[in-house]
């Protein structure tokens, strides 16, 4: 390793009721691909925004190229080199993406905003991401991925000395997720310092040099990714064997169909699409960006229109004009998106686990605060969540956390049929453990499971079979014994098998 571009030294940084960074001390080399690894609420993301200048730590000291910094805002870290893709998606939904990509710093001249300028500077910074759209496009507009190949644009723009990407894949297609890889190295051969927070264990030995280890708050150690394994990492960051935490589905018996969906379709999103899914059963949902998955979800759900077809519970035709439609017959969906659709975030923990659940414990007009209480401590138990207690503003926990707390709301209900849509979208390892074990138990006792998942071995080890959706249709059916890694693929980018030839 060359000289450190950046350095901790005794780093800490405590919120009320909660120690999330305590001496912390590691270096960044110049135009190394550092990665930083941790469960939910290890600190990773805090230590990120003290970078960033979105926090200021209480103790230790930060240096950049070897001269002590303190940034008082993000402000500051970009005008010093720092970019940050964050996980959480940060930008204004009714401004343009040109506007986006400039927001504070929009070209000008003579006190006017110098447009076609911006938008052709835009243009060139969606290219390297080789996202293809019309920088006068409202972000209101773009898909999830979309959005996240925006924020990456915005941070390469930059003339930047070290960007922190934080889960910059979780809402990528493989082809996106490529992309990604390629302009990392592109930034580790110019010489820019990557900090990469994951929990993708694949990403993380095939992009970083070294990887720092936080858990609790503190400094485990670095390992070189070389000489290093998934295991040895998985141990670090847990303090327990990786084999401990995974989990293989029993298999399911023969049940009664719960959920059948006859030739439903939505406007230019999806089309005759069937499929159905029994009691006690995992159908997994698979696709690139765009093929209409989510789109899928949300019509069943109730939220977006269906132009035709049916939707069938226990052999009955359903109407769901609405998500209470959907609730009152027993669905749930856990969206895409926790920040904008899966959680209230002026809310606090306990008021958004039993969002779903007001209806029961509803007594002579008001929620009867003790059922209410319990309902939370059983499912935050069950899963894990770290909070400093039940009535915790949500939008100051990590990413994780607040998607296990989306997910105990839809476990709370206890509905019949369940739609999972990347459910463990940003959850570290012994937590995905958890909700994958949730999602056997839910199965186990009787409910239907739809699951949307993006991460291809999630989806293979869940599913008793794999629907793979293209361009808005169902393109094939693979039963558990069928469905590889390969044969998914396929399907998914319409590729024949070359051995199934002739």
């Amino acid at each position: 390793m060359t000289a450190p571009l950046l350095s901790f030294d005794g780093i800490s940084k405590r919120f009320p009721g909660v120690q999330a960074l305590s001496d912390v001390s590691f270096e960044i080399a110049v135009g190394e691909v550092h990665a930083i690894v941790g469960e939910n609420g290890a600190g990773k993301s805090t230590l990120g925004k003290i970078v960033a200048g979105i926090y200021t730590a209480d103790e230790g000291e930060m240096r950049l190229n070897g001269r002590r910094v303190v940034f008082a805002s993000p402000l500051e870290a970009g005008a010093a080199g720092i970019s940050v893709v964050h996980q959480e998606l940060a930008y204004c939904p009714n401004l343009s993406i040109a506007e986006n990509l400039f927001l504070g710093q929009m070209p000008a001249r003579a006190g006017f905003v110098r447009n076609a300028r911006m938008r052709a500077d835009a243009a060139r910074m969606l290219e390297r991401v080789q996202l293809r759209i019309d920088p006068d496009t409202r972000m209101e507009h773009l898909s999830t991925a979309q959005v996240q190949l925006v924020q990456i644009a915005m941070a390469l723009g930059r003339d930047a000395k070290v960007v922190i990407m934080d889960e910059p894949t979780s809402s990528l297609s493989q082809a996106e997720t490529q992309r990604l890889y390629e302009i990392v190295g592109q930034l580790r051969a110019s010489g820019v310092s990557v900090m990469y927070v994951s929990h993708r264990m694949e990403e993380i030995f095939r992009l970083s040099d070294r990887v720092s280890v936080l858990r609790d708050g503190r400094y485990v150690g670095t390992v070189s990714t070389r000489q290093s394994s998934p295991d040895e990492i998985v141990r670090m960051m847990i303090g327990r064997d990786v084999a401990d935490y995974l989990y293989a589905p029993p298999p399911i018996a023969d049940q009664a169909e719960l959920l059948r969906v006859e030739r439903l379709c939505g406007a230019g999103r999806f089309q005759d699409v069937s499929l159905t899914v029994a009691a006690g059963e995992v159908v997994g949902i698979a696709g690139l960006v765009g093929a209409g998955r989510s789109e899928l979800a949300r019509a069943i759900f109730g939220v977006d229109h269906v132009a035709s077809g049916a939707v069938r519970l226990e052999g009955r035709v359903i109407q769901v004009r609405s998500p209470r439609d959907a609730i009152r017959c027993g669905i749930g969906l856990l969206p895409e998106d926790r920040k904008l659709q899966g959680l209230i975030l002026s809310m606090n923990c306990r008021e958004n686990t039993s969002l779903a659940l007001l209806d029961r414990l509803r007594s002579a007009g008001f929620v009867r605060r003790a059922a209410e209480r319990a309902v939370t401590q059983e499912y935050f138990a069950k899963l894990r969540v770290r909070t400093p207690h039940i009535d915790a503003p949500i939008a100051g926990l990590s990413g994780g956390n607040q998607q296990k707390i989306a997910l105990a709301k839809w476990l709370a209900r206890q509905c019949h049929v369940l739609i999972l849509d990347e459910p463990t979208r940003g959850v570290d390892v012994a937590a995905k453990a958890e909700i994958h074990r949730l999602i056997g138990d839910l199965a186990a006792a009787g409910h239907a499971v739809l699951l949307i998942s993006s991460e291809m071995p999630e989806l293979l080890a869940l599913s008793s079979r794999v629907l793979v959706m293209r361009e808005g249709r169902i393109v094939g059916e693979l039963s558990r014994d069928q469905a590889t890694q390969e044969a998914v693929m396929r399907l998914m980018a319409n590729v024949s098998n070359p051995s199934a030839a002739g």
